[in-house]
């Protein structure tokens, strides 16, 4: 019983941490906006480059530049707005628009729920000011209104309440004289109501929490470098349960990654304060107490990861080299330009674990050099080459040190190309290329899915092939998560497929390998399967596959 409630809850976390990636992947498309905007609006970089001329202040770009900034920075303002809506629409099982109009809704109320109650209390003076015993930063503004400084927390327990609400009474009958307001029409409503409630509670609970989570922040901070390897190693460690994204995000976004006033205003979280800088026209050099947080992926997405896809290229078998570097090739470019990593990581976790948890160590270990040599390269989404452009040699090595890290590139690179190969060689691990059965680097044939599917699926195997044309991929993706009438709702993030399954007895790793996977993650009935960037081709395809096969 009691393993069946954790794997509940930790299905629950992982479809919060499913739900971040979204507002997440929008993070990239701002920060290049503010990135860019800010560095060429900023006049000691256009006075630097010679550019006053076409950039000087006055100019057309300038004017430009500085409307990009602008429009970066009011995303990242916005953003516990964002967490609120994708939240919802994440956690919604059916009717998802309904659940996004509501958690935008329930988040206006629960602000201004928040903001009449500072009111009156005195917390908030009637001109709109912060009263003068109240502590520094807790209260701030949002969406115009003052309010309690919640961040991202404040959006998530919107989007969670919302989602709750929404599960339960989207399909609600009312008795005839109200059944108007039944169904989904009620889900706004009842949503409010409760919102009003949350913004009640939240004004007299958040207050401790506050003093609680900057404590907690603190207390990181003068940890000092074990603090911050902690951190580093926890950041790698928790993406094979898919969960990094629950770590890292209140460090990011919330006082556990510290607090800084920037021209007058309080900033919390490593990620705010590292782009409030950023567009800070005082700015000498990026604070190293937020850049902690992230600078040190870079070492490992720019320069580890590819020592270690050329060490699994050169102990493949020569026959295979040819097909193995193409996929290492590409999953190392990709680490090397945007920072996805799980292709490459996901290669050797399964075959060698233990060599997962040193790399998790040479993680921990990157982001203690970073610390050290005040390396302040800040990120959107994750440390590779555009990020690393953009925050760090486009701002300037007296505000960065970017160049500091060229070398430290180098050596994790022979590295991890020296570790790696020693311990597929002399632990003969069957990494890409080094497979004894070949048909294992191969798609799943039609012989062998026609073979299992007349043990376990004849009749509907013979239905689905009168109807529609098959399609090895998604048949060998189908057979090996049990079947269409095992298999829940398909949700992908970056580089995994998302779903729960009625029975994780009938997962067949093998075949789901064979199909592309790079690897599958099964916590309770939660499945994981890693494909890598392509993903996101995958996931409709396989959607519209399903549902004519459900329909046959």
């Amino acid at each position: 019983m009691a393993g069946s409630q954790n794997s509940k809850i930790l299905t629950v976390i992982q479809t919060i941490g499913r739900s971040f990636f979204l507002p997440i992947s929008i993070l990239p498309v701002a920060g290049l906006l503010l990135g860019i905007g800010a560095s060429f609006s900023n006049l000691t970089t256009v006075q630097q480059y010679g550019l006053e001329g076409i950039m000087g202040s006055g100019t057309l770009l300038h004017h430009a530049f500085l409307l990009m900034s602008a429009v970066g920075s009011v995303i990242f303002a916005n953003l516990p707005l964002l967490f609120a809506l994708a939240v919802a629409l994440g956690m919604a099982k059916e009717e998802k628009a309904v659940a996004v109009l509501s958690a935008a809704l329930s988040f206006i109320v629960l602000h201004k729920t928040i903001s009449e109650l500072l009111l009156f209390s005195g917390q908030v003076l009637p001109n709109g000011e912060t009263a003068p015993n109240v502590i520094a930063g807790t209260i701030g503004t949002t969406l115009g209104m003052p309010s309690l400084e919640m961040g991202i927390f404040g959006g998530i327990l919107v989007g969670l309440l919302v989602a709750l609400l929404h599960n339960r009474f989207y399909k609600v009958e009312l008795p005839t004289v109200f059944s108007f307001f039944g169904g989904v029409r009620f889900v706004p409503i009842i949503c409010t109501l409760a919102s009003i409630l949350l913004g009640v509670a939240c004004f007299f609970v958040w207050p401790p929490i506050q003093k609680l989570i900057l404590a907690s922040g603190q207390l990181v901070v003068k940890s000092g470098l074990y603090g911050t390897f902690i951190f580093g190693f926890m950041e790698r460690a928790l993406i094979p349960f898919g969960l990094h994204h629950v770590f890292y995000m209140p460090f990011w976004q919330s006082a556990l990654g510290g607090a800084m006033s920037i021209d007058g205003t309080m900033y919390y979280g490593a990620q705010n304060i590292f782009f409030a800088q950023l567009a800070s026209p005082n700015t000498q050099h990026f604070a190293i107490e937020a850049a902690r947080f992230m600078t040190g992926k870079y070492a490992i997405m720019m320069g580890g990861l590819l020592g270690a896809a050329l060490a699994m290229y050169t102990t493949a078998k020569p026959a295979k080299q040819k097909i193995v570097g193409g996929l290492l090739l590409s999953a190392a470019l990709t680490s090397f330009l945007t920072g996805i990593t799980e292709p490459i990581e996901f290669t050797f976790l399964f075959v060698a674990p233990l060599l997962y948890i040193v790399h998790c160590a040479f993680a921990g270990l990157s982001f203690v050099l970073m610390h050290v040599l005040k390396i302040t390269i800040g990120t959107t989404f994750s440390c590779g080459l555009i990020d690393f452009v953009l925050y760090g040699v486009l701002q300037g090595n007296a505000k960065t040190n970017w160049m500091l890290l060229l070398p430290i590139f180098v050596i994790y690179f022979v590295v991890y190309y020296y570790l790696f190969r020693w311990v597929i060689l002399k632990w003969n691990l069957q990494t890409p290329g080094r497979e004894d059965d070949a048909q294992e680097t191969k798609l799943y044939s039609k012989a062998d899915y026609q073979a299992k599917q007349a043990q376990e699926e004849k009749k509907e195997k013979t239905t689905s092939a009168e109807v529609f044309e098959v399609d090895e991929q998604m048949e060998a993706i189908i057979a090996g998560l049990g079947g269409v009438d095992n298999m829940g709702s398909l949700e992908c993030c970056a580089t995994r497929l998302r779903l729960n399954v009625q029975d994780t007895t009938k997962i067949d790793k093998a075949l789901l390998k064979q199909a592309g996977g790079l690897g599958t993650i099964v916590n309770g009935n939660a499945v994981q399967v890693v494909f890598g960037p392509t993903v996101s081709t995958i996931k409709p395809k396989l959607q519209r596959y399903v549902d004519l096969k459900r329909q046959a």
